[in-house]
């Protein structure tokens, strides 16, 4: 999961939901379009490529998230701000 909900909103200790953007490893997910972001394989400490999935974005308890397992670079980051936008017709 990539966590896409603000930093203020996700410390903010009366909220017990975060907003986030799935991850997958299929390369089937990767042919689906302008939505679907490749994260290469390193890229925020994972072993291999992987896809943001951005028009699936949804809501999770923070108790369900146990383990960060690392930071995407800022050029990934990008990618993903345009499959959000592109997912949900924002400017």
């Amino acid at each position: 999961m990539i966590v896409i909900s603000h930093d203020g909103f996700n410390e903010t200790p009366g909220w017990r939901s975060i907003i986030v953007a799935p991850i997958s490893t299929s390369a089937a997910q990767g042919r689906r379009g302008p939505t679907v972001i490749e994260i290469p394989a390193g890229a925020g400490g994972l072993a291999k490529e992987c896809f943001a999935v951005c028009h699936q974005v949804t809501t999770l308890d923070r108790a369900k998230l146990t383990k960060r397992i690392g930071a995407l670079p800022a050029e990934v980051l990008r990618e993903v701000e345009l499959g959000l936008k592109g997912a949900m017709d924002l400017d």
